[in-house]
């Protein structure tokens, strides 16, 4: 990346840093583009080089969030090779995401207070670098190797999404019905469910597929 694209970059990340900072502590609807520039140090003018309106800073912002605590779980899976499975390899990636949630409740807080699926498939999709894959690309790669094939494999995804945040709000900000570590184990025999119910065949050549790397995205 050349220094201008880099000062760009830095631009943009001060604005979005700026504007999670200002909504969760004053609240969107409380919070001005001026509050969010001179929050950032920026000119009012360089707001609009890469964000629309208050609502597309948001829009953008959620992306951004999710996609770097996926990316943080994902990179963690890459330092356990022996994890191998698919179905392992989701369950892993499901556990940092919940740990990193209750290690800051802003996050759960931003995420599911504006969140819908038609917003969020939007995010699945967001790539935040030219060379950092999108989640759902992640998620296809590690698929394409697991041991069964899946029918409608983006239902599957559906499922489990809005099982894990339905189930894990309270759960993370109010220990609600039971604390998360509570949670866990009930919400991860559900999670299976949702794998086997989906399920059509084992692949043949599963014992090849499951011993593929999981970093082949950064390879």
């Amino acid at each position: 990346m050349g220094k201008i694209d880099n000062n760009k970059q830095m631009k943009r990340e001060s604005l979005l840093d700026s504007a999670f900072s200002l909504f969760i502590n004053n609240g969107f609807s409380k919070t001005s583009i001026s509050d969010i520039v001179n929050n950032a140090g920026v000119a009012k003018g360089t707001f609009y080089l890469y964000f629309k309106d208050k609502y597309d800073i948001r829009n953008h912002l959620i992306a951004h969030k999710a996609s770097q605590v996926f990316q943080a779980a994902y990179t963690d899976l890459l330092r356990h090779p022996d994890i191998r499975d698919f179905e392992e390899q989701v369950l892993f990636i499901t556990d940092n995401i919940l740990d990193q949630f209750a290690a800051n409740h802003s996050l759960v807080t931003l995420i599911s207070k504006h969140l819908s699926w038609g917003f969020f498939k939007n995010s699945l999709t967001f790539a935040p670098f030219a060379d950092t894959p999108a989640i759902y690309t992640i998620y296809e790669s590690l698929l394409s190797h697991a041991a069964y094939t899946y029918r409608s494999p983006e239902l599957m995804f559906y499922m489990i999404l809005e099982l894990v945040s339905g189930t894990s709000y309270n759960a993370i900000l109010y220990q609600q019905p039971v604390p998360l570590e509570e949670l866990k184990p009930e919400l991860y025999t559900a999670i299976c469910g949702i794998f086997k119910q989906f399920r059509i065949r084992k692949k043949r050549k599963a014992a090849e597929n499951a011993g593929e790397d999981p970093g082949s995205l950064f390879s």
